[in-house]
């Protein structure tokens, strides 16, 4: 059996789309419940793949995972009271980079932890070196262990206890973050991370362990002090909404929007890309919760982009933009400060008829965007992620059909994108066939 999403381009979008919760928040948010034996319940939490595979983890621990409706809003229970320790060297780790985060939480719960290294989509290298570092300092032990058949697994063990330490990292690794305030939540003593992650997810997570009975200050701040405690509780706790899906959209929309809203979004996560859309010449209409896309101006202008950490402009955007620029009169550039590998999108793109040209380094990439080119649909290949989200934004702009493969990249992260799609005006539908 084959999927793929088939989509004839050209249409005018209008309408509304409603982002979901935050994929980059969920995932941890889900893992954290594991820290307390009391019921945690998430609203806001999308339906994409990433998150059915962590329940099926949840449920393998002892986890009881019920999902329920509450209006429009998607909530999942969690009661851990069953949970127990096993040992993860199960496929479904491999299958998203947010497994890391067990780590952290079951050498709180157990002082142990046995894991097949995490997986997600190929963007390089990305070493989980300062999540290891970390540990360490809180008074773990890691074991790498090369197995037969090429897996590789982390024995992670906390001989005495968990004791909080200060620990500056290197660079302001989001995933590294997170772990350490798992792991330090209930260390003995203090913790304090400098140069901490300041992304809103970030803090999304230090909230929700703070409404467990965390003692957490500084989040949002590259500066984050966890003082620990004996026993976190149950709460309930509303996801963040996600700020790249709702870019994605509003870049979608940059070019062909006609009146396009996309609600539940929190624009200060956004600034970044609303200033680089608005000096391209989008007219955006800016509320607290919804931004809509308006119009554009008669010619739309190139631009340069950097990403950087929040609230520089996020990596997880970069692909779809480049897509967005290919559509522009003049010479734009994008650099990648993150993932310099993070171009496999622009070969496809070239195949309908762009013309980017890539240059990379160890330390950062770059791709020079040379437009306005007429796109024409084809076959491609989502090779990860947001390179998926940037074709089947091509395939909509582009003239004839495009059948976009591989697409179990996009579902890991895009809550019901067909339809959210199709309900503003797109043709675009998801195909199944048989080998």
């Amino acid at each position: 059996m084959q999927q793929y999403f088939k989509i004839n381009g050209g249409n005018p979008l209008t309408g509304n789309i409603e982002i979901g919760g935050a994929k980059n928040s969920v995932l941890a948010l889900m893992i954290a419940s594991t820290l307390t034996s009391q019921v945690v319940t998430l609203e806001d939490v999308p339906e994409i793949d990433d998150v059915n595979v962590l329940i099926d983890i949840l449920k393998f621990l002892g986890s009881n995972t019920i999902k329920a409706k509450q209006g429009k809003r998607n909530l999942l229970t969690i009661d851990n009271d069953l949970i127990e320790y096993k040992e993860l060297e199960i496929a479904e780790v491999s299958k998203f980079r947010a497994s890391y985060y067990l780590m952290g939480a079951m050498i709180t719960r157990y002082k142990k932890c046995r894991l097949l290294f995490p997986g997600g989509c190929f963007l390089g290298p990305r070493p989980i070196d300062l999540h290891l570092k970390g540990l360490r300092k809180l008074g773990c032990t890691i074991t790498e262990i090369d197995m037969e058949n090429g897996d590789l697994i982390l024995d992670v063990k906390v001989e005495d206890k968990l004791r909080g330490d200060r620990i500056f990292l290197d660079f302001p690794s989001v995933g590294a973050t997170i772990n350490i305030m798992l792991a330090a939540v209930m260390a003995e003593g203090d913790t304090i991370i400098e140069n901490a992650a300041k992304e809103p997810e970030i803090v999304d997570v230090a909230t929700l362990l703070s409404n467990m009975g965390a003692k957490i200050i500084g989040a949002g701040t590259d500066e984050l002090k966890i003082v620990g405690v004996k026993k976190l509780h149950g709460c309930f706790h509303q996801v963040l909404p996600d700020r790249i899906e709702a870019g994605t959209y509003l870049m979608i929309g940059g070019l062909l929007g006609e009146d396009l809203t996309v609600s539940n979004v929190i624009p200060e996560h956004l600034d970044a890309l609303i200033s680089k859309l608005q000096d391209v010449g989008v007219i955006l209409d800016i509320k607290d919760e919804e931004i809509t896309v308006l119009g554009r101006e008669d010619r739309l202008k190139p631009v340069n982009v950097k990403t950087g950490v929040f609230p520089s402009f996020a990596t997880d955007l970069q692909q779809v933009l480049v897509t967005m620029l290919t559509q522009i009169d003049g010479e734009s550039q994008v650099v990648e400060t993150i993932y310099p590998e993070r171009f496999r999108n622009c070969a496809y793109l070239n195949d309908m008829g762009a013309n980017t040209v890539v240059t990379s380094s160890v330390e950062s990439g770059k791709v020079v965007i040379n437009g306005k080119t007429s796109l024409t649909g084809a076959d491609v290949m989502a090779t990860d992620l947001r390179a998926g989200a940037a074709l089947v934004f091509a395939g909509l702009v582009a003239n004839g059909e495009t059948k976009v493969h591989n697409i179990p990249h996009v579902l890991r992260g895009y809550d019901s994108i067909v339809e959210k799609l199709t309900s503003v005006g797109a043709d675009i539908s998801l195909v199944i066939e048989e080998s």
